[in-house]
């Protein structure tokens, strides 16, 4: 939601835009498995960290992209609205939202791989359960079978969000893939 949100700002107004884009790549910049041990120090090991990384290392992909959605939206859709008596948020809700919503479903298929990414660092950097840390307690152990066990579940976990937001997306905005292949 904040991704939605920051990008959404990002997205429709030129000044917040100029002042927010650096700042967000920078950010993107930095490893997000560098800022782990920042989260254990102030969160504690556990799944507070785990989920914070994922939140982050998902943030940047749903910012850019609802906002490059936004700011992709043809003036003429929103002038067509100005011209009939919408107002702006009528024109908003009418035109930017639903034009923006394939690229919405885009960085939420992206996102949801790139938080398990973020998940199973933090995981094996500092926690005491979940699959990171199976898979770090079966590598000492030599347990090579556990350990590709670990990675096919991640990839098969995976795969069936990616597969949800996909079938969510050809639901809710299927209009846009005319002649496409789901």
């Amino acid at each position: 939601m904040a991704g939605v949100l920051l990008g959404a700002a990002v997205g429709t107004s030129k000044p917040l835009n100029l002042a927010l884009y650096p700042i967000l790549v920078g950010f993107n910049s930095v490893p997000k498995a560098a800022l782990v041990p920042v989260l254990v120090l102030w969160f504690g090991i556990g799944t507070v960290p785990a989920i914070l990384t994922a939140f982050l290392i998902s943030f940047f992909p749903i910012v850019v992209n609802v906002a490059t959605g936004l700011a992709s939206v043809p003036p003429e859709l929103r002038e067509v609205l100005r011209v009939l008596g919408s107002s702006r948020l009528e024109a908003f809700t009418r035109v930017s939202i639903p034009f923006s919503m394939p690229y919405f479903f885009a960085s939420l298929k992206v996102a949801i791989t790139l938080a398990f990414v973020g998940a199973v660092i933090s995981e094996i950097a500092a926690s005491q359960k979940g699959i990171g840390y199976l898979m770090t307690s079966a590598s000492s152990q030599f347990n090579v079978p556990l350990v590709f066990g670990g990675l096919l579940l991640i990839a098969i976990m995976g795969i069936a969000l990616y597969a949800v937001f996909a079938i969510l997306e050809r639901r809710l905005v299927g209009w846009a893939y005319r002649g496409q292949n789901a």
